[in-house]
């Protein structure tokens, strides 16, 4: 067997080679070192920091290795800027401060002069109406009776009846609903001249006729229009209608205002004030259903000739519908401008300076179709707010279809193409379709309707 001193390096060599040659070993050569293992004196078994020559040896640990500061000692370190102070330095301090104070006058400026430039007006109540009585005022309201579609085309006959338009819990609701059946199965006509009840100054918006050969019926649905003509008109002012816009198919809700006098002609001539207008079908509908409502301005020459385009605005609703709870339309109106808003003023949604007269605004043709030469009915007054510059009357009412491209043909299953002779027809017959849309909230609400004369106007003086 070997002998072994213990904490010796390794036996001796005669010590290795006595005895049998049966028990003779040879010393292992030492591996190869791993050039990825931990550098020598490092612990190392070949380092200087292990037993060396022995498998068995103890390997003594070594000192701790202490950190060496570098830091530099207090008063060692120069400081050349505690002593002589360059006196250019100062302008580092104060160029940076001098801006700063003047971009804070001249945005305190800006604002000031934006305040200044809000033109805050002085009114006259004209109308402040709550629904608190049992019915509309009559000498205030009036209900539009009429069969003739109102130049659009529109599918209903506007009634004086309670059953569309009506006052509850102090508001007031208009409400399409179906026309008799009898009237529209059957040859028919309905005349409103007979019972006096058309307000229409033309015949043939109080007539309707029902002929089953032609395919001609009378309106398949009935609704209300009311005005304020008698009651409330303003030249220059305010309004503000707080309702909920009513969710069915192909209704057309709207809030506006007509000329109380046709001062420079027959319409658009004297002009158009649309606050609200907005489509019944929800909000997958291409052109935008109730969670979209659009201000206009029109005005122009002649019918055809109507430069609408040029002041129409959409606004969308914010993750909802107008639908779904009430809104404040309103519109401010002065001899300067003229703008619609939702719930707020800042809220703009159409807007139109009077800037410069509105002959030169719509670039009209020279003449029309027919070759007759197109007039500025306008260039008497001298006013850059001709025709916007006379009184105005406030209208509510919630339209049914019309052919006049309101709603686009061939859009979302439109039931009816506008140009065709059976239209309403077409509409009736497509009733199992849409009048289902109409049962959840098929009716404009009416919460409150204020209107104010700016001072200076219709003897308001503040």
């Amino acid at each position: 067997m070997d002998r072994f001193q213990t904490g010796s390096a390794t036996a001796t060599l005669a010590e290795r080679t006595s005895g049998s040659s049966d028990h003779d070993e040879i010393e292992p050569v030492p591996p190869a070192r791993n050039p990825f293992s931990t550098p020598v004196g490092y612990n190392s078994p070949y380092g200087f920091g292990s037993a060396r020559g022995s498998s068995t040896g103890f390997q003594q640990a070594q000192p701790p290795t202490y950190f060496h500061s570098r830091r530099i000692k207090k008063g060692e370190l120069e400081r050349p800027w505690l002593g002589k102070k360059d006196p250019k330095e100062k302008w580092v301090t104060i160029i940076p401060l001098i801006g700063i104070f003047v971009g804070l006058a001249l945005s305190g400026f800006l604002i000031y002069e934006g305040l200044q430039g809000v033109t805050n007006h002085v009114y006259c109540p004209v109308l402040d109406e709550d629904f608190s009585g049992a019915d509309l005022n009559s000498k205030v309201w009036t209900r539009e009776v009429e069969v003739g579609g109102y130049g659009n085309g529109q599918f209903e006959e506007t009634t004086n009846t309670n059953e569309n338009s009506y006052v509850k819990d102090g508001m007031l609701y208009i409400k399409p609903t179906l026309q008799d059946e009898s009237l529209i199965n059957n040859n028919n006509v309905l005349n409103l001249l007979q019972d006096g009840s058309c307000t229409a100054t033309d015949w043939y918006a109080c007539v309707a006729v029902t002929n089953t050969t032609n395919g001609t019926i009378i309106n398949p649905v009935k609704s209300a229009r009311l005005n304020t003509k008698v009651g409330a008109s303003i030249k220059y002012g305010r309004v503000e209608v707080v309702a909920q816009l009513p969710a069915g198919d192909w209704m057309w809700p709207a809030i506006w205002m007509l000329p109380v006098n046709n001062t420079y002609g027959d319409w658009p001539a004297s002009g158009e004030i649309d606050i609200m207008e907005a489509r019944g079908n929800n909000y997958t509908y291409p052109q935008g259903g109730n969670n979209i409502v659009s201000s206009t301005l029109h005005w122009g020459p002649d019918a055809d000739n109507d430069a609408w385009w040029q002041n129409n605005v959409k606004r969308e609703a914010l993750h909802t519908t107008y639908s779904s709870g009430f809104h404040t339309f309103g519109l401010e109106w002065s001899e300067k401008y003229i703008f619609s808003y939702i719930d707020t003023r800042l809220l703009q949604v159409l807007y139109t300076n009077f800037n410069k007269p509105f002959w030169q605004k719509g670039k009209f043709p020279v003449s029309d179709t027919n070759g007759t030469r197109l007039v500025d009915p306008w260039s008497q007054t001298g006013h850059d707010s001709t025709p916007f510059d006379q009184d105005f009357y406030l209208i509510l009412n919630v339209a049914v279809g019309s052919t006049n491209g309101w709603f686009d043909d061939g859009v979302a299953s439109k039931p009816w193409v506008d140009a065709s002779p059976s239209a309403k027809h077409d509409f009736w017959n497509a009733r199992n379709q849409w009048y289902p849309t109409w049962q959840k909230s098929g009716e404009m609400i009416i919460k409150s309707v204020k209107m104010w004369q700016q001072k200076g106007y219709n003897g308001c003086t503040g």
